[in-house]
């Protein structure tokens, strides 16, 4: 305990330090993590780094997919389901059966099983790291939804795979009907569950007197409390988190205050970016054991490096073939909902879709969760499953992720569509939401309350933007009436939020701005 104490805070310094460096540098922190676990990794005298796949599994996966669900725009999601929906699950598909294909020709001894199982492995990118990339370069908010969507639904896909190749890998057989049963149930077992739990947790916080630092508790049991009863019912864990993050994601001004909502963004921030460089450092620490695995087999690290490179095109080739089938069956079937409406944007953003598959968390938790024996006997090829996973995470963040941001910049095929249109809406929301401020304060209170000084304050506040030096104005009735406003604006952009061509981030970005001015306002 006493050298491991140490050891952890160590990686947790090292991890801040190279987020604050990657920031000044403008490149993704998953890349320098990775980079330095493994450069960490030939350091002598370190202890060796060991991994429980139920710890990456059971304690890192929920809470990440958890806050992945809060973050992204569920209004996006309906709008662009058809193009996410295709990559969640066809693509996944198709990535898997394309990798399965190729380890059975290249790889001595690969089964069509083992490569499908390595396929349900690699085919997830994972969307912190392309979340921490594009950060870095304008895109728009359907390009950005479409990214970060299917990040989240395919996991749950590709994991799926994972299992029923494992099955068949330990069993030797595959029975396609019970496989057809057992797939069904985990998607829509998964999902009903997650919101069954999702409302039961809405009705806690809404029904329970909580306060700001139990109601972020609950929120970090609920993820591991959904995954938990998901698998229980030997159903999707990762589906049944997704499924549930979203409710409770939609229903947030309804169950939790702006006190609560601010410090959860905090705490939730932190959480996650912790977990995030844990697993990713641990992903070059890992290097040593899995490069020892091999050599107990006889495998040279130079013919476990060809395939893992073999693996590696195979994924970018297929997902830049499927971007642009996708968009080409958009363009067949649904043209209106096009992200790009240039030629040239159409011809290059399936190319930048396609180079974005960067892999990370999901793949690790999936390759480490391989069983050492089954059925008491050696599972095949899992060291070189394990090797191959790591040079397909190591290539695709390094060199996708390092390039990535200069092929968006390079191709100029978002420019037309990122900054003005932002700019644009976000002063067509605060423009909406002064006057519908003052026509709220005049029809009723200038009536109710016509001398009253902190009445014609607040209407002259909001008319013309100005802000009081003093608030002695602000009394225990006027208080009541400010906080009425304030909610009165969380209505106006709830319902603002309908309209389709508004980006939902540019709504909560408004609204966190009210939650903060209503704690203000608390606190006077």
């Amino acid at each position: 305990m006493h050298t491991i104490l140490p050891f952890l805070l160590a990686m947790i310094a090292v991890i801040v330090l190279l987020e604050m460096l990657a920031t000044r540098l403008r490149i993704a922190y998953p890349i320098l993590l990775v980079i330095a676990g493994l450069l960490l990794s030939f350091v002598p005298g370190l202890p060796p780094v060991r991994i429980n796949p139920n710890l990456i599994f059971f304690l890192v996966l929920p809470p990440l997919l958890f806050e992945a669900a809060w973050s992204i725009s569920f209004k996006e999601m309906k709008k662009w389901w058809r193009i996410i929906s295709s990559f969640a699950f066809l693509v996944v598909f198709f990535t898997a059966l394309s990798v399965a294909l190729a380890a059975n020709y290249f790889i001595p001894g690969f089964s069509i099983a083992l490569g499908f199982l390595l396929g349900g492995i690699v085919s997830p990118p994972d969307a912190v790291s392309t979340g921490a990339i594009t950060k870095f370069v304008k895109i728009p908010w359907g390009s950005a939804t479409i990214l970060e969507g299917e990040s989240l639904l395919n996991d749950a896909s590709a994991l799926i795979i994972f299992r029923f190749a494992l099955v068949a890998v330990g069993t030797g057989q595959f029975i396609w009907q019970d496989a057809a049963v057992s797939f069904i149930w985990m998607i829509v077992g998964g999902a009903g569950i997650g919101l069954i739990l999702g409302w039961m947790f809405v009705q806690m916080h809404r029904r329970l007197p909580t306060d700001a630092a139990s109601d972020i508790t609950l929120t970090i049991i609920e993820p591991y409390m959904m995954y938990w009863v998901a698998e229980q019912l030997h159903s999707s864990g990762v589906l049944a988190v997704v499924a549930g993050g979203l409710y409770l994601s939609n229903k947030r001004l309804l169950f939790l205050n702006s006190i609560s909502r601010i410090q959860a963004y905090s705490v939730w921030e932190n959480f996650v970016f912790i977990l995030n460089g844990v697993v990713f450092l641990i992903i070059g620490l890992d290097l040593p054991e899995i490069v020892g695995g091999l050599r107990s087999e006889g495998i040279s690290l130079n013919m476990a490096m060809g395939y893992g490179l073999i693996v590696t095109a195979v994924l970018i080739l297929v997902r830049i073939v499927s971007a642009y089938v996708a968009m080409v069956a958009t363009l067949i079937f649904r043209p209106k909902v096009m992200p790009v409406t240039t030629l040239r944007g159409r011809l290059v953003l399936p190319l930048v879709l396609g180079w974005s598959g960067m892999r990370g968390v999901v793949s690790l938790a999936a390759a480490l969760s391989i069983p050492v024996t089954y059925n008491q006997v050696a599972f095949p090829q899992r060291n070189l499953i394990l090797f191959i996973t790591f040079v397909v995470i190591l290539f695709t963040l390094v060199v996708q992720g390092l390039t990535l941001p200069y092929l968006i910049n390079r191709s100029r095929v978002f420019v037309a569509t990122a900054g003005e249109t932002e700019e644009e809406t976000i002063r067509k929301i605060r423009h909406g939401l002064k006057q519908h401020i003052y026509r709220f304060l005049k029809e009723n209170y200038e009536h109710k309350l016509p001398d009253h000084v902190g009445v014609q304050k607040m209407m002259q506040h909001w008319e013309e933007r100005s802000k009081a030096e003093k608030d002695d104005w602000m009394d225990d009735k006027i208080k009541v009436i400010y906080l009425e406003t304030l909610e009165s604006q969380r209505q106006y952009l709830t319902a603002l939020n309908n309209d389709p061509l508004i980006n939902e981030e540019l709504i909560r970005r408004q609204l966190y701005q009210i939650d903060l001015e209503e704690v203000r306002l608390r606190m006077l």
